[in-house]
């Protein structure tokens, strides 16, 4: 499954709408995305699994990357 995880870069300021970021992971479960992504130390505001739908809409944006971690 391909993930999309909202984060923040820096996780010790207020998360600030305009300063959120996309990254796509392929995992498992939530759980295991968040295991990967951990060391990076983001301040994860959400992780959404992407169904078919909606796995084909991002990827008609020029900023899809499909993350190998």
């Amino acid at each position: 499954m391909i993930y999309k995880v909202l984060y923040q870069e820096l996780a010790d300021e207020i998360p600030v709408r305009e300063r959120t970021k996309s990254a796509y992971v392929e995992g498992d479960s939530v759980r295991a995305v968040r295991a990967k992504i951990n060391e990076r130390k983001y301040n994860i505001e959400y992780i959404h699994e992407l169904d078919e739908a909606h796995l084909a809409y991002e990827k008609q944006s020029e900023d899809f990357y499909v993350e190998k971690i």
